[in-house]
């Protein structure tokens, strides 16, 4: 049973298929994300792991200013995360920052780096004027798009070493997530993702035949 602020990790390589079927509260309201990482091609059939983790072996750390970041990947001031050991070394943070606050956190150089907006508003990187950026979903006669990007943005980062976080008159709450890139091509149809249209046909063929699963736990 998940409960509020658990997480599932799971590496499926070469021996889980899986299937989510959520089903919220009584009156089908829940809340959750779901974050893919793709593996390089020399560790798609690596061995699977499965691991819940519940909301209370999440760390929290306050960097000062009011900033809190849970910590679900990656290291923050020395603490690290409970998912551990994946191969594309992500960072996976829920970060909040009160009104009137800038927030200045590291980044990797040479990782993809996004964020996604839960709760409230914020300007990411200084850029303040709305001709600076792109929304996705964005009306095309919408001209009246303001700088403070608010709850539903995703903003993906260009590389840097620091991404930087302004809010004004209300508090924001983001996930801020950044990985290394594999530079592989990616053939994807449902839950299987290869590196090319033939890997992903042997890969079918053999779940068809039921000889996919290459390592099963005792």
């Amino acid at each position: 049973m998940i409960g509020p602020g658990d997480v599932q990790w799971m590496t499926a390589g070469s021996g889980i298929i899986h299937q989510e079927m959520p089903k919220g509260d009584k009156r089908g309201h829940m809340g959750g994300f779901q974050l893919w990482a793709n593996l390089p091609a020399s560790h798609k059939m690596m061995d699977p792991r499965y691991r819940d983790v519940k909301s209370k072996q999440i760390p929290e750390v306050s960097p000062g200013k009011g900033v809190k970041i849970k910590i679900i990947c990656g290291e923050v001031q020395g603490t690290p995360g409970p998912v551990r050991d994946i191969v594309t070394d992500p960072a996976y943070l829920d970060v909040v920052v009160p009104a009137k606050t800038e927030f200045i956190h590291p980044t990797p150089p040479g990782h993809t780096v996004f964020a996604y907006v839960i709760e409230g508003k914020a300007v990411f990187c200084q850029e303040k004027s709305p001709f600076d950026y792109e929304v996705e979903g964005a009306n095309y006669f919408d001209i009246q798009r303001n700088a403070l990007l608010g709850n539903g943005t995703l903003v993906l980062f260009g590389d840097g070493g620091q991404v930087v976080v302004s809010t004004e008159a209300e508090p924001v709450r983001f996930l801020l997530i950044s990985g290394k890139p594999i530079g592989e091509p990616v053939a994807w149809y449902g839950p299987i993702v290869m590196n090319t249209r033939q890997e992903l046909q042997t890969a079918f063929e053999e779940y068809e035949k039921g000889t996919f699963i290459k390592h099963k736990k005792a």
